[in-house]
C-alpha cells in the first residue's frame, strides 16, 4: 500500500539525492532505527517484460525439424537451411528467428534459456482474460485481487523503498496490483505516477508527494521532503535527461527500448528497485504475418534489440539482474487464409541472466502431428507458466513460498536457474 507512513519510513524522495555526493544527514535522521533495505547497494532485480497480443512462439523459436510444420505453414515456414533470412539453428531441433539474432550470443554463452510450450492451463483465447490470469497468477480465478509480482514483493522478507517495484507504463499493470508498494511511472522526466489498483489510490492520486510531506507533523521529515524535491529537480535536469548508457549502447527508439532505458537508469541510481516491469505490444498477427520480413519480424527485432541493449548497458550490474519475458498465449499451428495465425495456446518465453542455466530450449513438446495438437490446431501447453515464474523469482529473489506466490498451485519450479 502506497501511503504517507511508507514514504516517511523510507525517506522516499530523498533517495534521489544520493547521486550528489554521499548520504545527506536528513536521510540518516529520517531513516534512523528503521528496518529497511539500504538503497545504497546493488539489489537483486527481476525485470519482467509482457508481450501483449500473444506472440507466435512457433515462429520466434521454430521447431523447424518437425516435418509437420511445413505442411501446417506452407508460406510461413522457415528453416536454417534457407539461404536468405534463415533461422539460427539452436540445437538441431529449434531455430531462432533471424530478427532475434541479438539473442544468439546470450544463448551460446549460456546466459539465456528458452522455455517452449509454455502457457496457462486455462484454455481461454481471450486476450483480456488470459493476460489477467497470467498476471494474477491464478489461471482459474477472477476474484484474485493481487498480482503475482505484488505478492512476490511481499515475500521479499524485508521492507524496501517505494521504488522497489516499478512499472514503466502509463498505469499499474495487473501483475503489481495489491497491498505492497508499487509504482507506475510513465516517464521519469515527467515523473508521472499513477497508483491504480492500490487501496488508497482514490485519495492519493490527486496528491503530490510534496503535499504528503507537507502534511506530516515531523518537521525533520518535512524539511527532508522539501530538500528532496530540490534534488529531484536537479535529477530531472541532469541525471535522467542526460543519462548515458554504458559501452556506447544505443537503445531502440521504441516504447520498449525507452522503458528499458529508464529501468536501467533507476537500477544505476540505486534507489532500491527490486522488481521492474515493462511491456511490448503489437503481437496479434492475424494477417500478413510475414517470415524474415513483415510485422512479426519488425516486432521481434525491436524486442530483442531492446533487451540486448539493456543487458549490455547493465554491464557491471549483470550479476544482480535477471530478465524474464511472457506472453498470454501463442498462435495456431496452422496458418490462416490471410497469411497470419489466430489465437492459440502455448508459446515460448526467454530468461536472461548470469544466474540462468541457459543455452538450452526447455520443452516437453511432442510433435506437431494433428493427434498431438490441442483441438487438432494448437501447440498444447506442456509447461505451466507458474513453474517458470516460481523458478525464476524463487532463485533470483530468494522467494520460497509458492503457496502465497501462486495460490492453489501445487506444482514445482522448472529448475532453469543455477543452484
Amino acid at each position: 500500500m502506497v501511503n504517507r507512513r511508507a514514504f516517511m519510513k523510507s525517506g522516499a524522495m530523498a533517495l534521489f539525492a544520493a547521486g550528489f555526493g554521499g548520504v545527506p544527514s536528513f536521510i540518516a535522521r529520517a531513516t534512523d532505527g528503521r528496518k529497511i533495505l539500504s538503497p545504497y547497494k546493488k539489489n537483486k532485480v527481476l525485470v519482467c517484460i509482457f508481450q501483449r497480443g500473444a506472440m507466435d512462439g512457433l515462429m520466434a523459436v521454430s521447431p523447424y525439424s518437425d516435418p509437420n510444420l511445413k505442411a501446417l505453414r506452407p508460406t510461413l515456414y522457415m528453416s536454417p537451411a534457407e539461404t536468405e533470412g534463415k533461422m539460427i539453428d539452436l540445437d538441431g531441433r529449434f531455430g531462432l528467428h533471424p530478427s532475434l539474432a541479438a539473442f544468439a550470443p546470450f544463448f551460446t554463452e549460456g546466459r539465456m534459456a528458452i522455455v517452449h510450450g509454455v502457457g496457462s492451463p486455462n484454455n481461454t483465447r481471450s486476450h483480456f482474460d488470459a493476460q489477467d490470469y497470467m498476471e494474477s497468477g491464478t489461471p482459474f480465478s477472477k476474484s484474485t485481487n493481487s498480482g503475482w509480482l505484488n505478492r512476490a514483493v511481499g515475500l521479499l522478507g524485508h521492507e524496501g523503498t517505494p521504488f522497489r517495484a516499478v512499472s514503466l507504463t502509463s498505469s499499474l499493470p495487473r501483475s503489481l496490483y495489491g497491498d505492497n508498494e508499487s509504482l507506475a511511472i510513465s516517464n521519469l522526466q515527467e515523473f508521472a505516477i499513477q497508483m491504480r489498483g492500490n487501496p488508497l489510490a482514490t485519495n492519493l492520486a490527486a496528491k503530490s508527494f510534496e503535499s504528503l510531506y507537507d502534511q506530516t507533523s515531523s518537521q525533520v521529515l518535512s524539511r527532508a521532503g522539501k530538500e528532496s524535491f530540490d534534488a529531484i529537480k536537479m535529477l530531472n535536469a541532469n541525471n535522467i535527461k542526460n543519462y548515458q548508457p554504458a559501452n556506447g549502447v544505443v537503445y531502440p527508439n521504441s516504447p520498449l527500448g525507452n522503458s528499458l532505458k529508464q529501468i536501467a537508469t533507476l537500477i544505476k541510481m540505486d534507489v532500491g528497485m527490486e522488481v521492474a516491469f515493462a511491456e511490448s505490444g503489437g503481437w496479434d498477427t492475424h494477417f500478413n504475418q510475414g517470415t524474415a520480413n513483415g510485422a512479426l519480424a519488425r516486432n521481434l527485432k525491436d524486442f530483442s534489440d531492446s533487451i540486448a541493449a539493456f543487458w549490455k548497458d547493465m554491464d557491471a550490474y549483470q550479476d544482480e539482474v535477471t530478465v524474464m519475458t511472457m506472453t498470454e498465449f501463442g498462435r495456431t499451428a496452422h496458418q490462416n487464409g490471410t497469411g497470419g495465425t489466430d489465437h492459440g495456446r502455448a508459446s515460448c518465453l526467454f530468461v536472461l541472466g548470469n544466474d540462468v542455466s541457459g543455452g538450452k530450449v526447455y520443452n516437453n513438446i511432442k510433435t506437431l502431428a494433428k493427434e498431438d495438437l490441442e483441438d487438432g490446431r494448437d501447440l498444447p501447453v506442456s509447461t505451466d507458466f507458474r513453474s517458470v515464474f516460481s523458478s525464476v523469482a524463487g532463485s533470483h529473489l530468494k522467494i520460497g513460498n509458492n503457496k502465497i506466490l501462486f495460490p492453489g498451485w501445487d506444482g514445482t519450479g522448472l529448475g532453469l536457474m543455477k543452484a
